[in-house]
């Protein structure tokens, strides 16, 4: 197994496993590191740390929420559409003491972000959305089969990547279920119009070699958010900081230290290895 092999293979090591109570849901939580607050939404398979958590967390208290519904939680029946979703994230804030923050957001928790931010745009320092899946082209599909074929549609390159472990097939299901009545449609016409008032720093990074989302798609989020940016990460899929972890932390922390410096002096686009 290679370095990076390795590296991807154990990560989230230094982070505390947590819940609390919001909503009227048990919330996990894992949490690492110091300094300003930087909340997570995962994406459509579940809460799973990787390598851009460990580095993320040597500069940021960064906490990874997972959204009621998911993982050993209980079913979610209760929620039904994604705002919803975004305020009850917003309360599991409230209830870990965080009133401004940091917010970043992975495929469908991009969207997730979105709408939190579009809600309480006054909560959220800055906007990082990974393979956001808010605007996705007709007929896109969530990512679903077994862990070899979830791989080679999540990285571009699953063979340096350590395997995906096996799905329990009852949580699976239950987070299915979920997503598929949350989602909403391809194109939400509500949220791109709330999308062009939202005057928050927000940075949008898709991987050149996305196979889930096609990368395409970032130019409507450059067009829509006022204050946004979109960085092009080379030769990464969907599962950018899994895959790219170095490269998409790098130009996380310099967004997210820099904000509207970022925007105004950074001309390059795609960022290489």
């Amino acid at each position: 197994m290679s370095d990076q092999q390795q590296q991807a293979a154990s990560p989230g090591r230094a982070f505390r496993e947590g819940f609390v109570e919001a909503d009227g849901f048990r919330i996990r939580y894992c949490e690492a590191g110091q300094g300003a607050p930087l909340v997570h939404l995962h994406g459509a398979g579940g809460l799973r740390l990787n390598a851009a958590h460990d580095l993320l967390a040597t500069r940021y208290r960064v906490i990874a929420i997972e959204m009621p519904g998911f993982g050993q939680s209980a079913e979610n029946t209760r929620t039904r559409t994604m705002p919803e979703l975004a305020a009850t994230i917003v309360k599991a804030a409230d209830a870990l003491g965080l009133d401004r923050f940091d917010l970043m957001g992975t495929s469908f928790g991009g969207k997730a972000a979105l709408w939190l931010a579009v809600q309480h745009p006054e909560r959220v320092r800055a906007l990082v959305l990974e393979a956001p899946a808010a605007i996705r082209p007709s007929g896109t599909a969530p990512v679903a089969g077994t862990p070899e074929q979830m791989a080679a549609r999540l990285y571009a390159h699953p063979e340096r990547m350590p395997p995906l472990p096996a799905a329990d097939p009852t949580i699976q299901a239950k987070q299915q279920r979920l997503v598929a009545r949350l989602r909403g449609p391809d194109r939400d016409a509500e949220l791109e119009g709330a999308m062009r008032r939202l005057d928050i720093p927000a940075l949008v990074l898709f991987g050149t070699l996305d196979r889930v989302i096609p990368p395409e798609m970032g130019r409507y989020y450059k067009e829509l958010l006022p204050n946004g940016h979109l960085v092009l990460v080379y030769d990464a899929g969907h599962a950018i900081g899994a895959e790219r972890p170095e490269g998409f932390v790098e130009v996380v922390t310099d967004f997210l230290d820099r904000h509207e410096a970022f925007l105004i002096s950074r001309a390059e686009t795609v960022l290489h290895p």
